[in-house]
């Protein structure tokens, strides 16, 4: 069975490298994708008053809806 050459390229990319520029378009996408998923968690916490799991600088933490609204009321 022949390998998928993309496919290989795709997996062999360095931590570095943005994936907005691979050459798969489903692996470019997807930062967009997980930047609207991640906008989408925050958006139902604050509507359900309840907080988020993320990491931040290599550490879990967890981010109340209070904090949510104050940190996107400081970056509008």
């Amino acid at each position: 069975m022949e390998k998928n050459k993309l496919h290989d390229t795709c997996l062999t990319t360095t931590p570095d490298k943005d994936i907005r520029n691979s050459l798969d378009p489903d692996i470019a996408g997807s930062y967009y994708a997980m930047q609207r998923a991640g906008q989408a968690a925050i958006d139902l916490a604050i509507q359900t008053n309840s907080a988020i799991v993320t990491t931040v600088d290599g550490k879990i933490v967890r981010i109340s809806a209070a904090e949510l609204i104050k940190q996107r009321q400081l970056t509008t």
